[in-house]
């Protein structure tokens, strides 16, 4: 089926399909770049899309391999598994029976294109009007009418034909870049299980390495480790008749034996692995030729020719415009002709002459365009088809590539998995090895154990003792205190009352008893450890023991602490008869005789030997890179800090100046704030007070002074108040700002804002008690705020009038007060909104700071972007120049070498060998005569290439005919050995067949001289009834009767004579009686004739059953029946 056809498939699942999923599925034949398009749902089973594509493509079910982004279809899952349909996923179908190797190649495109129906040319039978008229113009108008009308139909025709040929090459091109796709998805399969294995086999690879490197040296420490443990000799103690060393407590033969072992084992391990390291190299070089014949697969050249042969057709079409106009101007032209109305206007000779231009572009433009660009689309179908067929043996070739690869990767996977198990196997035989390493560590460590009991004994029952004199110290002192107890209240409380109450009573005798212990550990110390299990034979060397002590040194350190908290006492007290110096020197002894044996379980775990000098070397500068290069990174880091303090720092100053001037600009609103305020209260208090003033007192400038100075004194106690207010104000926040946090000093200034004003709204609008008025006078030396203290003029005799007036008068001051309050609250309502902005700005100004710090580093990014991007820029430019000249050069080398070539082609298509050598001949020569000196290497080395190719093409030449000429002599001579042979052919037949028959006589012939086994013989009966043998040499050779029975079965009567096949042959000897006995006997029976007679015969007949002399020999013979082809039945 064709790229694009259709095909509904319906299920029978009712589910709801998935909104996110699409209603078609496209799916694409790889080995031929067919598409195909079914109608589903996610729904649908896999099963029912692989049987239709069994229907239309004839693939069968198990043959079919569908991929989607690398993951295959399995046909009992539904398509929603795998999230399809979808409009952005494509499914490809490999077909599983063309991977093989032995599958055939695909056939070739077959494409069927229609010829073009070309119209058959105007006739000049056919009539019109005008062909009978007189008017010659007319004549003519009406044939190039016919002629304008032959040459649309005919490009009409050929750009049908056309518009046919290159949709079959964009359906071709279609199918390319389908495969294409299909081999980007299975290069991209491939790449991820080649990379899976990949890595396992570089894990595999790292882990052998490692292992191989501890086994090799275990091997080869081996006989190393078995001398060692030869010169440590055992403690005297321990040692017995069979054990003197430490190799005596092992089976040396048994450890021998299991080394070669190891040792084959390891060898043989290693040849696999390196033949398996080869096998994966030439897996790898085979995945890498395979990706790169896959990647050569480019449809974007065919993609760009289709694109411009486009171009083409649109031109044709244009041109197929212009005929159809030109048609129907001509056809316009006739048939104003015809109508009478419009012919006498009409100029048939200028409309013949605009006609026959139009004729002349249409032979010389038009109808040519229109056969060129024909020609063009059809190079363009066979170049497409030409694509697709390489396309189709590329996929068919890269897909059998690609699964005997598979299988290759699949066989290597077994292989490690085979390989990391033997890794296992290996590790466990070799544990006996380790097991024979790690003794003389274990020893050394014991004997250290030893040393660490002794010394923790003796620490031990030191703070035993210790710990009795503590405890003794403790009841003397307790006794002591109940003692002075008794005597200070023993008079006054009668004793027995004191012993009811149990006050007698002292305290008991503490006695630390500790059973004995490590009563069998040996008598050895320090230096006996040495002694024993020296450094030098251990294998701890200095070096790598103090390596090891500063590595150790971590997990040594919560031991230590350990033996510190145990035996810290030790450090302080002193135990009774040892001295401090001892109690330190069994502590350090204890110390170092643990730490010994950690050095030694680190070297038995580790492996010490296998650590050289020059690794331990190499550690150690490693260490002390990372150390120095830990250190720069501290200090880096502590610059950074310090640089980021000092950021911190400049910002802090410059909130500082930032809040010195809100405070600057907010005192200056308080001060006009409080100055308006304080104008307003002596405009009022004036006002309401002057007429009480001057009626009470007499003196009205005395009273009007002494009235002014109270409100004055309130008013600044006022203001100084509020004036203590914002400086506290202004002390809290410089204080946040420069040494604590911003958030913390907005909620400081808040509060305090807070407990101002709820002061001053207290003090404004209640009247203060006298506590509070001493308190205020003492502090700020202002006169007592009681009301009525407030005008000094009451006194104990005022009149009630008086008292009303005040009493008014106070009202008066309360509600010029309240306005105030009011005032201030107002104040302190537009102070809050300022202390809102104000935390609003250092919000901002942090939000800001915060994106200054952002876009300066970023500006530092693209800063360092830019650099390195102009870097790479003049380096790209360099390259591209270079690259550039490169390319010139190569490009005039190559046009040059082309233009050689052309020639060179031209050379070579010369038809026969003598005009291809005189033509090399000749364009040798042309290129020696032509040659210039600064000519390339290439040209010149081109040049003496054809002078030599001319050579040996001449000497061929001649080489030919000597071969033509001696082939035709071969050919008659050929002719005439080959009429011999078959003459000897006849002979050679003729005498095989006689000697065939005559061996075929031989055999059955019968034997009348000697008698040979396999051979036939003849027996006749004789008169007593018995078989002899016919023989002319040798007689005696009668039938066996087993051989006369079986040949008596076969007939009623006994045959006269008996003809088989010798089987057997048995001699019967001569009698046990010699000679002379017979002489004798013979000599005794002489008497009678006939008596000797009988008793001769009776002797014989006793000796032989064939009636032979006595001591005759015979022979008895077996023999076999013979065919009846060979003899005929005896009558």
């Amino acid at each position: 089926m064709s790229s694009g056809s259709t095909l509904t498939t319906s299920t029978a699942s009712a589910a709801a399909a998935d909104p996110a999923l699409g209603r078609t599925l496209l799916i694409h034949i790889v080995e031929n770049g067919h598409s195909f398009e079914f109608e589903c749902d996610g729904a649908t089973v896999v099963e029912a899309i692989q049987r239709s594509i069994e229907c239309l493509c004839g693939v069968p079910a198990g043959d079919q391999l569908l991929l989607c982004r690398n993951v295959s279809l399995d046909s009992q899952q539904t398509l929603a598994y795998y999230k399809l349909p979808r409009d952005d996923r494509e499914v490809f179908l490999f077909n599983k029976s063309k991977l093989h190797s032995d599958s055939p190649r695909p056939p070739p495109e077959a494409i069927d294109v229609p010829n073009p129906a070309l119209p058959s040319p105007p006739l000049p039978d056919d009539s019109h009007a005008f062909d009978n008229g007189k008017d010659p113009a007319l004549k003519a108008l009406v044939s190039y009418e016919r002629q304008f009308r032959y040459h649309f139909q005919l490009a009409n025709s050929v750009y049908n034909s056309a518009q046919v040929k290159f949709e079959i090459c964009k359906r071709l091109l279609r199918e390319q870049q389908v495969q294409e796709r299909a081999l980007d998805t299975a290069r991209s399969n491939l790449d991820h299980t080649f990379r899976k294995m990949q890595q396992r086999y570089i894990d595999f690879v790292r882990c052998f390495s490692q292992q191989y490197h501890r086994h090799s040296e275990i091997l080869a420490n081996f006989e190393r480790d078995v001398e060692k443990l030869r010169l440590i000799k055992l403690h005297p103690s321990l040692q017995s008749d069979g054990r003197k060393c430490l190799m005596d407590l092992v089976k040396e033969g048994d450890v021998r034996k299991w080394a070669d072992v190891c040792l084959i084992s390891h060898q043989q391990f290693e040849v696999k692995v390196s033949k398996l390291k080869s096998n994966f190299g030439e897996l790898k070089r085979r995945v890498e030729n395979l990706f790169g014949l896959m990647s050569s697969a480019d449809s974007k050249d065919l993609e760009l020719l289709v694109k411009e042969h486009q171009l083409i057709l649109n031109d044709q079409k244009t041109i197929m415009q212009s005929l159809s106009k030109d048609v129907n101007t001509a056809k316009k032209l006739v048939d104003d002709s015809l109508n009478p109305q419009l012919s006498a206007s009409l100029r048939p000779h200028d409309a013949v002459s605009a006609v026959g231009r139009i004729y002349d572009v249409h032979e010389r433009g038009h109808l040519p365009k229109v056969q060129n660009c024909d020609h063009a689309v059809t190079k363009l179908l066979e170049k497409c088809k030409g694509k697709k067929n390489d396309m189709n043996i590329l996929v068919h070739t890269s897909m059998q590539k690609v699964k005997s690869v598979q299988f290759s990767i699949k066989d290597t996977m077994n292989e490690l998995h085979a390989f990391q198990e033997v890794m296992g196997h290996q590790e466990k035989e070799f544990e006996n090895l380790k097991f024979l390493c790690g003794i003389r560590y274990a020893y050394r460590a014991s004997l250290a154990e030893v040393v660490r009991r002794r010394s923790s004994s003796k620490l031990y029952m030191g703070l035993a003792g210790q710990l009795a004199e503590r405890l003794a110290i403790a009841r003397d002192a307790e006794m002591r205190q109940r003692e002075d107890f008794l005597k200070a209240w023993g008079k006054y409380i009668p004793h027995d009352i004191f012993a009811s109450m149990g006050l007698f009573d002292s305290p008991s005798q503490c006695n630390v008893n500790i059973a004995p212990f490590d009563g069998n550990l040996l008598q050895i110390d320090l230096v006996d450890v040495d002694r024993f299990a020296p450094q030098s034979l251990i294998g701890l060397l200095s070096k790598s023991s103090n390596m090891m002590q500063s590595e150790e040194s971590s997990s040594h350190t919560g031991e230590k602490s350990e033996l510190l908290e145990t035996f810290g006492v030790c450090e302080s007290v002193d135990i009774a008869g040892t001295s401090k110096m001892e109690v330190e020197n069994a502590r350090l002894k204890a110390e170092l005789a643990s730490a010994i044996a950690v050095i030694c379980s680190f070297g038995a775990d580790m492996g010490c030997d296998s650590l050289d000098e020059g690794q331990i070397n190499d550690a150690l500068k490693t260490m002390k890179e990372k150390t120095a290069e830990a250190l720069q990174l501290k200090d880096e880091f502590a610059n950074h800090l310090q640089s980021m303090l000092n950021k911190k720092q400049e910002q802090c100053l410059s909130y500082e100046k930032r809040i010195q001037e809100l405070e600057q600009s907010l005192q200056g609103q308080k001060g006009s704030a409080s100055k308006d305020a304080a104008d307003s209260f002596m405009s009022a208090l004036k006002a309401n007070n002057s007429d009480c003033n001057l009626n009470i007192f007499g003196d009205g400038d005395a009273q009007l002074t002494y009235g002014s100075a109270m409100p004055l004194d309130e008013l600044s106690s006022t203001s100084a108040t509020m004036d203590q207010i914002f400086d506290k104000i202004s002390r809290q926040t410089s204080k946040h700002g420069e040494g604590g946090d911003e958030n913390m000093a907005d909620l400081s200034a808040t509060h305090s804002l807070d407990s101002t004003r709820n002061s001053m709204d207290s003090s404004m609008l209640e009247p203060p008690n006298p506590q509070q008025m001493t308190v205020k006078d003492s502090s700020s030396n202002v006169c007592p705020k009681d009301p009525s203290n407030i005008l000094p003029c009451g006194t104990s005799d005022q009149s009630e009038s008086d008292l009303r007036e005040r009493e008014s008068l106070i009202l008066n001051l309360q509600g010029s007060l309240e306005e105030k309050s009011n005032l201030l609250e107002v104040t302190e309502s537009k102070l809050k909104a300022v202390m809102e902005e104000i935390n609003s700005l250092r919000r901002e100004l942090e939000t800001n700071r915060n994106l200054l710090d952002e876009s300066q580093m970023n500006c530092a990014h693209l800063e360092n972007c830019l650099h390195e991007a102009r870097e790479e820029a003049r380096t790209n430019k360099c390259a591209a120049d270079r690259r550039a000249t490169e390319y010139d050069a190569l490009r005039s080398s190559s046009l040059k070498l082309r233009s050689l070539f052309e020639r060179l082609r031209s050379c070579v298509t010369t038809s026969g060998v003598p005009g291809i050598a005189d033509a090399l001949r000749s364009f040798a020569l042309s290129l020696a005569s032509s040659a210039k000196n600064n000519e390339g290497d290439a040209t010149i080395e081109f040049q003496q290439c054809i002078k030599i190719l001319a050579e040996k093409v001449g000497i061929l030449s001649q080489q030919s005919a000597e071969l033509l000429d001696r082939c035709s002599r071969m050919d008659a001579g050929h002719g005439r050995l080959v009429r011999e042979l078959e003459e000897k052919k006849e002979l050679m037949k003729s005498l095989y067949s006689k000697h065939q028959l005559e061996k075929q006589a031989s055999k059955e012939k019968i034997s009348f001289a000697r008698f040979e086994v396999h051979e036939l013989a003849a027996f006749v009966r004789n008169s007593a009834g018995h078989y002899e043998a016919i023989n002319r040499n040798c007689s005696n050779y009668y039938l066996s009767e087993e051989s006369v029975a079986l040949f008596t079965e076969q007939h009623l009567t006994q045959p006269l004579y008996i003809i088989g096949q010798i089987v057997h042959i048995e001699r019967v000897a001569r009698t046990l009686i010699s000679m002379q006995a017979d002489r004798g006997n013979q000599s005794d029976a002489s008497s009678s004739e006939g008596g000797g007679r009988r008793s001769s015969v009776m002797g014989g007949v006793s000796s032989n059953p064939y009636n032979l002399p006595v001591g005759c020999e015979y022979f008895i013979v077996t023999v076999a029946m013979l065919p009846d082809s060979i003899h005929s039945k005896p009558s």
